[in-house]
């Protein structure tokens, strides 16, 4: 088994290179996916999350009000490790049971928005980051999911530095292009993954 751990700036395009990891064969351990489960209604770790930050976080369905939670939590950096503590080694365990259920000569790959922030590169054979220009991902962002500028950028600037990322990357897919372009450079770093080890 080969683990993988993927990572890029918000607005990067990670997920749809994810998707072109999987068209090709890779096992996908998704850790936005599972930070959603992990809180989902009914399981203990929204149970912590309410316990830590009160019943305002929830919406009138009983699931999380991510919006509301992600106001308390992005401006304070406190706040946002007590929410690191409680939901990361949910995510972490969770993650473990999927990577132990692949094949033993699959190309795992762990899909980390914060990869770099948290240090986590050691725990990867290799780490992909995808890169694309401030000024791309930022019209992305606002462009594609409707988000304000201001908020946009908030969110750009809570996250590593492109250096910081830049510098754990083995591999470096560029998104600042087409899909066809990125399909392509998709392509030519699973065959570096796939290709025996020399």
């Amino acid at each position: 088994m080969r683990k993988i751990g993927l990572t890029g700036g918000i607005g990067a395009g990670k997920s749809a290179v994810a998707k072109l990891l999987v068209s090709h064969g890779a096992v996908l351990v998704d850790s936005d996916l599972i930070a959603r489960e992990v809180v989902a209604p009914g399981t203990p770790g929204l149970a912590a999350v309410v316990a830590e930050f009160g019943p305002g976080v929830l919406g009138p369905d009983g699931a999380l009000d991510r919006p509301a939670l992600g106001a308390l939590v992005f401006a304070d950096p406190e706040r946002l490790a007590a929410l690191n503590a409680i939901v990361h080694p949910l995510v972490r365990a969770r993650s473990a049971e999927l990577e132990a259920a692949a094949d033993a000569d699959a190309v795992v790959v762990h899909d980390v928005p914060l990869l770099a922030e948290n240090g986590l590169q050691g725990l990867f054979d290799q780490v992909i980051v995808v890169d694309a220009d401030e000024q791309v991902r930022l019209e992305r962002l606002v462009e594609l999911r409707g988000m304000a500028a201001a908020e946009a950028k908030a969110r750009m600037a809570a996250q590593a530095t492109r250096e910081q990322r830049l510098a754990i990357a083995d591999l470096v897919v560029e998104n600042n292009g087409t899909e066809a372009e990125l399909a392509a450079q998709v392509r030519t770093v699973w065959q570096r993954l796939t290709q025996p080890a020399r």
